[in-house]
């Protein structure tokens, strides 16, 4: 994508979002090529990226096709499946009646939504929102065929409720985090008897039309003929066309939504400039949740939460294909960044966390050092390896990274976990070798690469391997013990 065409882009999302301006040339020039890069990387069929700080739009682009086998080249314009993004829609409105003193999120959902299983009727509503309610999902998933799914679901929300009456919880609740669509069903059945409309309505009403979303749709029954992308996924090293699920009225509080990139850009902006709920209830929502074990929840009032660096990150991802990602300093007063990066399928099914990774590690690598160390390491498995480059990358990686060594070692496990998942076996390799070189006395660093080699099919090195870890082990136990 030439450098003309990206201008054309942000002039044209300038016009349509206030207070949006151009990016400079240096930074849109390498976001376009990290794109490009990450196509290539990954087979991606077409993507769109917008990034925007503190209200102003810096990127907006787009690259690869709509439609593999027509060629139709995807733009800024397109019409994109945002799959769970849906969510973000739902956990909106019920927020709206939180800041209203509408509904109290310690109270039973019972008290809101009537009909539901006896085993639900003391889950909270903040377990529902985040996903630590452990109750089942809802539908029956079968395969029919390489690139197509069949659901069978209940033809209405009372029914759901029904089904699922003698079906056991899957953990006591506020224990811990299972994401299931069943959760956000409750939310939808909330709306709906609150303000007696469906939730389609409801949503059009208070964040369609509120926003003046002209291209967003929240079944695929209304999409146009013209400008939508087609759907892929990976299969065997290839591109396979795959049928997006039709999913029912009722279900359109978790999935089910289509838009365009822009406007995407007018929802969150329109969420962190406080606009559909005030920023002192956001702040006050988006807090990390520590469950009963101690461990810290997944979600914030619906959102995915994490860290990043000094920065506290809010979003949600639509399966491997799209990912949404707020972040900010604990006020959203300012030093606010937003990502939004949508594709159409992969050959590799990548992580849409790793596409909006390598998109922070461009913008502000300072800021965003993990992301930019995943990034880095990426690069480094790709490459052919050379003798002692292991250990000039490690000499790298401690003059130019300032995370202390729990955070280096831990940020380079994940990293090789990633790239093992989105680029095989050999490319993880080089970076788990690289954790070992940079931390020898580490047993967690051996044994995840004796995983590794375990699942390569070299039992006789993975062998070699646990026994150093569980050796390394024995010494730190030792050392503790006197």
């Amino acid at each position: 994508m030439t450098f003309r065409r990206t201008l054309t882009m942000l002039l044209a999302l300038a016009l349509l979002l206030p207070g949006a301006a151009f990016a400079d040339e240096a930074l849109s020039a390498a976001l376009t090529r990290q794109m490009e890069v990450n196509r290539q990387r990954y087979g991606i069929a077409g993507q769109a990226l917008l990034v925007a700080h503190n209200g102003e739009v810096l990127f907006c682009g787009a690259d690869g096709e709509a439609d593999v086998e027509r060629h139709e080249r995807v733009t800024a314009d397109h019409v994109f499946a945002a799959y769970s993004l849906s969510k973000l829609f739902a956990s909106i409105l019920i927020m709206q009646l939180v800041e209203q003193g509408q509904v109290d999120l310690d109270r039973p959902a019972s008290a809101y939504v009537p009909g539901l299983p006896k085993t639900w009727q003391a889950i909270r509503m903040r377990e529902f929102l985040d996903h630590t309610s452990g109750v089942p999902e809802y539908f029956a998933q079968r395969q029919d065929g390489a690139a197509s799914t069949a659901m069978a679901f209940p033809g209405d929300l009372p029914a759901v409720f029904a089904s699922l009456a003698d079906t056991p919880l899957q953990f006591a609740t506020g224990t811990d985090t299972r994401y299931t669509q069943s959760n956000f069903l409750v939310l939808t059945a909330l709306l709906e008897a609150h303000y007696g409309k469906p939730y389609a309505q409801i949503a059009d009403e208070r964040i369609v039309r509120k926003l003046q979303l002209g291209h967003t749709w929240l079944s695929p029954a209304a999409l146009p003929t013209q400008g939508v992308v087609r759907s892929y996924v990976g299969k065997d090293g290839r591109l396979v066309p795959e049928q997006d699920i039709d999913w029912p009225d009722y279900a359109h509080g978790h999935a089910g939504l289509y838009l365009t990139l822009d406007d995407l850009g007018r929802f969150l902006k329109a969420v962190t400039s406080g606009e559909l709920v005030g920023k002192a209830t956001l702040r006050r929502l988006w807090q990390p949740r520590t469950l009963a074990n101690g461990r810290r929840g997944g979600f914030a009032a619906g959102w995915e939460y994490g860290e990043s660096g000094t920065y506290r990150q809010v979003g949600h991802d639509g399966g491997t294909r799209v990912r949404v990602r707020v972040l900010f300093q604990g006020s959203l007063d300012g030093d606010v960044y937003v990502f939004a990066y949508l594709t159409n399928g992969s050959v590799r099914n990548v992580w849409s966390r790793v596409l909006v990774g390598s998109a922070m590690a461009v913008v502000a690598p300072k800021q965003f050092p993990t992301e930019t160390l995943s990034e880095a390491l990426v690069r480094y498995s790709l490459q052919a390896p050379v003798k002692d480059d292991a250990q000039a990358q490690a000499g790298s990686i401690r003059a130019q990274h300032l995370l202390n060594d729990a955070e280096l070692e831990r940020a380079i496990n994940t990293a090789g976990y990633s790239v093992r998942e989105n680029l095989g076996i050999d490319s993880a390799l080089r970076v788990f070798e690289l954790n070992t070189v940079l931390f020898p006395n580490s047993p967690n660093t051996w044994d995840s690469l004796a995983e590794a080699h375990a699942a390569k099919g070299d039992q006789h090195k993975a062998k070699a391997l646990y026994e150093k870890a569980h050796r390394l082990a024995g010494r730190a136990k030792a050392g503790e013990a006197r």
